[in-house]
């Protein structure tokens, strides 16, 4: 399934598969992806999802305008790995989902009594990108909207850990305030992050 990999600086803020047949970004609460930044249009731009793995952008008559490898478009064909840039915004589009196989509900998991893999999975629960999956694949994976509320999810070999990275409101976890100090996590625990709720699940 296709995917948008967002960061700022390098700091991952937003991972979104592309589902839809259109999933627009803009400032505007009412888009798919929202970015509250000045420099970000009311309805910035659109992604069009044609078949199942074809993605076009398209440049809402934005002011700041939409860019590739530097250069303006207005609408074209993304291609694997290309970089879109929105201000300081840099939205990667990555075409082959990394989600690992045993996410797939077609496919059989193996179970190995030996040595069994666990992976984790943020799920989203509220906002407009309630039920999108999020996987955890990296030693360390920071979520939330930079000025608000960011959170690190880091991967150790005892399990997964959450904890408060910036911003200055609280996330929550559990309906528990989560404090700098990082606090492992448990299957189906409900993470609150700058006003979205997010179900964490490990499956095998």
């Amino acid at each position: 399934m296709p995917q948008l990999i967002a960061s700022v600086e390098g700091v991952e803020i937003k991972h979104v598969y592309l589902q839809k047949d259109r999933t627009t970004l803009g400032r505007s609460p009412d888009n798919d992806i929202v970015f509250d930044n000045m420099v970000v249009s009311g309805h910035h731009c659109v992604f069009e999802l044609k078949g199942l793995a074809d993605v076009f952008i398209e440049d809402l008559h934005s002011t700041n305008g939409t860019y590739i490898n530097g250069a303006m478009v207005r609408r074209q064909r993304l291609h694997d790995g290309e970089v879109v840039a929105i201000g300081n915004f840099r939205i990667q589009y990555v075409q082959a989902s990394e989600r690992p196989s045993g996410f797939s509900e077609t496919t059989a998991m193996k179970l190995d009594p030996a040595g069994q893999q666990v992976h984790a999975v943020f799920q989203v629960l509220s906002g407009s990108s309630a039920g999108l999956e999020m996987p955890v694949v990296k030693a360390v994976t920071t979520f939330g909207k930079p000025g608000v509320s960011v959170v690190a999810v880091s991967h150790r070999r005892d399990g997964y850990y959450v904890a408060h990275l910036d911003g200055p409101v609280k996330p929550t976890l559990n309906g528990d305030s989560i404090a700098d100090v990082p606090v492992q996590l448990s299957n189906h625990d409900v993470l609150e992050l700058a006003g979205n709720r997010m179900l964490f699940r490990l499956q095998m």
